[in-house]
């Protein structure tokens, strides 16, 4: 059966353009309006009419759709799953939990079952093929995470650029002369996650503006933050050894993009470096209760904010349906522990 993807792909369009051509939500040119409708009778594509008509029966119910692998423990999805389960039991919604590797068809079956109103998407890729099911079933939908096109959906995130930029700014002020940054696994850039790509490019930018050298360093694939095995510690020793470097060259401060810094923390004692007497550690999108980074200059990320947003729009999206541009919030990043800066490691 023919996709929307398949229709844009034959069309030569971007599927966001099919949706818009079937929903009349945006003004397109009469010539790519006839190339889609071609495609769409070329291809025997049919939009699912019975997502559509979801709206009818409410179920007062909302998904937080969290791709997750067996046994990977990650406390953020699970501060998250509960700071949006309580706003939406405060808007009078109950909240369905899918966890689905397959992103696309977790969602899709969500959907198409009516088991909800409305889903909350989380683990948002820059490209998220989520969006195109969401938008060609007619299902209400909100995101956190910024995707690329950002008048899709509604969304609300964290400003990663923002944050990763102010970073690198208040590091390169305090008097540090060399940075590391510490980002997610190599699967996370690879799988073009938001906040990952955004924080990134927020720290190259930052970096070039202040002319001060950053390091960038991909945390070990395999490595769970959460919870440490054996065979893991030494990988990241390794890597972060070689991105430290010595002597005059040596990074005095490291940036950690990760709810927990705890894993960077331990393999620094194993390199016997001090924190922050040797080496200053700031951690990019803390959890606010986490023991660990109240020690450490931190940038928080605003859980409870983002959660008691997405609800919102997520509930709007069922009964107002938003023609594009979709409502969003962007979050300014919020430095704290400033105290903690330092200025080159303690020398």
């Amino acid at each position: 059966m023919a996709t929307i993807r398949d229709v844009a792909q034959y069309a030569g369009v971007a599927p966001s353009t099919v949706s818009y051509v079937l929903s009349g939500s945006r003004s397109i040119s009469e010539e790519t309006r006839t190339r889609v409708r071609e495609a769409i009778d070329a291809l025997g594509y049919h939009p699912h009419a019975s997502a559509r008509t979801l709206r009818a029966g409410r179920t007062r119910v909302i998904a937080l759709a969290v791709p997750r692998a067996a046994g990977l423990q990650r406390s953020v999805d699970g501060r998250f799953a509960i700071d949006v389960s309580d706003a939406a039991n405060l808007l009078g919604y109950d909240l369905l939990l899918s966890t689905s590797q397959d992103k696309a068809e977790g969602v899709r079956r969500v959907a198409l079952s009516g088991l909800a109103d409305a889903a909350v998407l989380m683990a948002v890729d820059m490209d998220d093929s989520r969006i195109d099911v969401v938008r060609e079933l007619g299902f209400p939908a909100a995101l956190i995470g910024r995707p690329t096109d950002e008048a899709a959906l509604p969304w609300t995130d964290l400003d990663w650029e923002a944050a990763a930029a102010l970073a690198v700014r208040s590091l390169a002020a305090a008097g540090h002369r060399a940075l590391v940054y510490l980002g997610p696994t190599g699967n996370e850039y690879a799988a073009r996650r938001s906040y990952a790509l955004r924080g990134r490019s927020g720290a190259r930018a930052a970096a070039a503006e202040v002319r001060v050298p950053v390091r960038f360093l991909e945390t070990p694939s395999g490595i769970s933050p959460e919870r440490h095995t054996p065979n893991e510690a030494p990988r990241l020793v390794h890597a972060l050894r070689e991105a430290l470097g010595t002597g005059r060259d040596r990074a005095t401060a490291l940036i950690v993009q990760h709810p927990s810094a705890d894993h960077a923390l331990s393999a620094l004692t194993t390199l016997g470096l001090r924190t922050p007497e040797d080496i200053t550690v700031l951690v990019l999108g803390s959890l606010p209760d986490d023991p660990t980074a109240r020690r450490l200059p931190r940038v928080d990320l605003p859980v409870h904010t983002l959660a008691t947003e997405v609800i919102r729009l997520a509930a709007q999206a069922t009964t107002h349906p938003t023609p594009p541009p979709a409502p969003h919030l962007l979050i300014p990043p919020q430095l704290s522990g400033t105290e903690g800066l330092g200025g080159g490691g303690g020398e």
